[in-house]
């Protein structure tokens, strides 16, 4: 794998299951990024408590805008996003992807004994870590698996 070499990362969803493990992930990096944005849709609530080791910056303040209803927002208005996104930066060498994490045991993706999805958290995030580590511009605005497998949208 190569090394993953980014400034700044916003991870949405940082209070549990992928989000946290990525937040995780990316602070235990041998050279983990300058900056680490995590969000969450309740930041008042108990699962949004900053972790031990985390340092608290209020950067957004009142001027945050808040997320009413995230499923509002299809997935394919996320892929188009995502088009759009890295057509706009990419002359500044940005690279925009999404990212399925495939079926994860979280409390979203189930975890029951019976119906139990194949993939922990850790080897999502693995995987995604590694996808991110290889990006080049040709895959900028797609959407991507956890193994780097491009999928239609």
């Amino acid at each position: 794998m190569g090394e993953l070499c980014v400034r700044s990362v916003l991870v949405t969803g940082a209070n549990r299951g992928l989000g946290l493990g990525l937040v995780q992930h990316l602070l235990g990096l041998p050279k983990p990024p300058q900056w680490v944005f995590a969000t969450c849709r309740d930041p008042k609530g108990q699962r949004a408590q900053v972790r031990p080791g985390w340092e608290a910056v209020a950067v957004l303040g009142d001027r945050s805008a808040q997320c009413q209803g995230g499923d509002r927002c299809s997935k394919a208005a996320l892929n188009m996003l995502t088009k759009c996104q890295s057509l706009a930066y990419k002359e500044h060498g940005i690279l925009c992807v999404t990212l399925h994490p495939g079926w994860v045991q979280t409390d979203m993706g189930g975890s029951s004994e019976s119906f139990k999805p194949p993939l922990t958290i850790d080897a999502s995030v693995q995987g995604m870590l590694k996808v991110l580590s290889s990006l080049s511009e040709k895959e900028t605005g797609t959407f991507l698996d956890w193994e780097g497998k491009m999928l239609p949208w």
